[in-house]
């Protein structure tokens, strides 16, 4: 970041020159300043996220769309239509972005635009320099061009002290604009459903919060919904959001999309409105790769509001690149031959360099490491780097060719729903069972808890008490065993035979689970003479369509079901991918376990499993 508190015209466009190709045209230039009593790090989402900061300025709605590799705008300012080509725009997360519109259409040839951050009064002000410059196109575009920047000056002045208001207080005051309400016959729509709504044992502060966030949110927030986030701002139970919202989806309030997800910059591809719909691969113009479906990351679920309460259209008053990128921290365009040096804020953890349109990839650990430059050659294979806080990172275009570099954070957002979430979640497979996956997709589904039961004695007793009482038998355990895996976050992927096999998102769930399962058939022994052993595994699993069932295959899968062999009733095999996850082991011990050390051994199994034996009862 610059140390610099003020720049001529001059000194900014020798920190931010023009592309090549343009600066030797004939241009207009705007260079302002706002100082502004927030942090860079307030500011920064509010500069990077354009679309909402354009729409409080009053820019006109724009239209973007992907051919190829190029993405096109158009918009209508005045009544008149301008079109152009959106290049890849340029940032530091946190201290500048830039963006460069070559026209086909309109006042002008090129618009150079630049927001540059500079940190002030020891970090709790920042002073915020705002450049446009534009290649008239003709006499007309020029007068127009003269007469319509110093009027965006005036409205960036008119909308900084609400932004700043806004920040200050965490409420919206202009970079959300509320719904101007509802027409009678979808509010009456929408008051019949909730009804319906509150008549199910559904948790009734979400289904408040749902409906009046959908009668008088943002549409910029309403188009793509996602329950983990929302979860969050409207202080309630992800869980019990999640199950209003599928119970919404089926009674006609939402609608739900299977969403495929670009690994590069992490946009929406294609939505699928069925399970069935999901692609194998999937395949980005913009970054100019393709991939398989079948990793974890690479759908999402969202829901939407249905059409006929309220439309919701994608609407766009800029690209936002930066915004709709978070994960990126630098995107940086290199020319063939040249060399550039940044200085990236970046917090302590792991990131991952790639150059667009590829697929090799090095990596970037953040924390305690060297304060040497970190050189970055586009002729190198990927490499792994370290260093301390606010990295120097030096970029070496050795290449023939103009290159884009990115810094991504590698770990995944945390707020997206997944399809392993939410196969393992027993309210979608009760509502939702009619769903299947195409034969030829494999979806990934991350780490799972597989949880296998066997009923012990079970010959016995159907030679004891006869098909007809031990089938009564079986149907009732499964009652009990179908109800307690629901009410520890899991989900009934299948049965066989009497024996059911459940799936949870976290080890420790799956863990409550079994001992409960082991309690209830402990305390009714001397009634029926269901007794159980329980075996548990860790790790990932794909999903795959089975007739037309979700099904759950893998080496995990194999192993949860070999474990069985290691108990015997009232016991729980478990592996030590379950027992070393967090907060299993002190739970377990909580409970006064008696425990067992064994190990798990096969012919198909290159290395013995280790496994803790839980004697729950005796």
């Amino acid at each position: 970041m610059s140390t610099e508190q003020d720049f001529t015209l001059e000194s900014f466009l020798a920190l931010h020159p023009w592309p090549e190709e343009h600066a030797g045209k004939r241009r207009l230039e705007w260079l302002w300043t706002f100082d502004l009593p927030v942090t860079s790090a307030e500011l920064w989402p509010v500069i990077a996220d354009s679309s909402r900061m354009n729409r409080a300025l009053g820019v006109s709605e724009m239209k973007f769309e992907d051919r190829g590799a190029a993405r096109w705008g158009s918009s209508r300012p005045g009544g008149v239509r301008h079109a152009w080509i959106e290049l890849p725009w340029n940032w530091v997360a946190g201290q500048w972005l830039s963006s460069v519109r070559v026209y086909e259409k309109g006042f002008s040839e090129v618009v150079y635009a630049v927001f540059h951050l500079v940190a002030r009064d020891g970090g709790r002000a920042t002073r915020l320099f705002v450049y446009f410059g534009a290649v008239p196109r003709g006499l007309v575009g020029r007068l127009a061009l003269r007469y319509g920047f110093p009027s965006l000056q005036r409205d960036f002045q008119r909308v900084f002290p609400r932004v700043v208001e806004e920040i200050k207080t965490a409420r919206p005051v202009i970079l959300e604009l509320p719904s101007s309400g509802l027409a009678p016959d979808a509010e009456h729509r929408l008051s019949t459903l909730r009804d319906g709504l509150l008549g199910l044992d559904l948790d009734r502060p979400c289904i408040d919060r749902l409906i009046e966030w959908i009668r008088t949110g943002d549409e910029q927030d309403l188009h793509r919904i996602q329950v983990r986030e929302r979860a969050r701002v409207f202080g309630v139970d992800e869980d019990a959001l999640l199950r209003v919202c599928l119970h919404a989806t089926r009674a006609g309030m939402l609608d739900l999309s299977w969403d495929v997800v670009c690994p590069h910059c992490r946009g929406v591809t294609r939505q699928a409105g069925r399970l069935d719909d999901l692609p194998a691969q999937g395949v980005c113009e913009v970054c100019d790769i393709d991939f398989a479906t079948g990793a974890p990351e690479a759908v999402e679920i969202t829901f939407h509001v249905h059409p006929s309460i309220r439309d919701v259209p994608k609407r766009s008053f800029c690209s936002a690149e930066p915004a709709t990128k978070a994960h990126v921290r630098v995107q940086r365009s290199v020319p063939a031959g040249a060399e550039i040096e940044l200085r990236p804020p970046l917090a302590p953890g792991r990131y991952r360099l790639r150059a667009q349109g590829e697929k090799r990839y090095g990596y970037l650990d953040v924390g305690a490491g060297p304060v040497a430059p970190i050189v970055w050659r586009a002729g190198d294979g990927p490499a792994e780097h370290a260093a301390g806080p606010e990295p120097v990172l030096r970029i070496v275009n050795d290449s023939d060719h103009d290159q884009i570099f990115v810094v991504e954070v590698s770990q995944w957002s945390d707020i997206a729903l997944r399809p392993g979430r939410l196969l393992s979640f027993q309210e979608f497979r009760d509502l939702f069972s009619e769903e299947y996956l195409g034969t030829d997709v494999q979806l990934g589904i991350g780490e799972q808890t597989i949880l296998f039961t066997d009923m012990v004695g079970s010959t016995a007793m159907y030679a004891e008490r006869g098909d007809p009482a031990a089938f009564i038998e079986v149907k009732q355990h499964f009652v009990d065993v179908f109800a307690i895996i629901a009410r520890n976050r899991g989900a009934v992927i299948k049965t066989i035979g009497d024996s059911a096999m459940g799936a949870f998102n976290n080890p420790l769930d799956a863990v409550r689970a079994s001992k409960e399962i082991h309690d209830r058939f402990y305390q009714t022994r001397d009634e029926r003479p269901a007794r159980l052993r329980i075996s548990l595994n860790t790790g990932p699993c794909i999903a795959v369509k089975l007739n037309t069932d979700i099904d759950y295959f893998g080496h995990t899968v194999n192993v949860a079901a070999k474990l069985q062999s290691l108990a015997e009733a009232f016991q729980i095999a478990m592996s030590m991918a379950v027992y070393a996850a967090p907060g299993v082991a002190e739970w377990v011990e909580q409970q006064g376990a008696a425990l067992d050390d064994l190990a798990y051994s096969s012919k198909a199994i290159p290395e013995p499993i280790a496994v803790k034996r839980w004697t729950v009862h005796r």
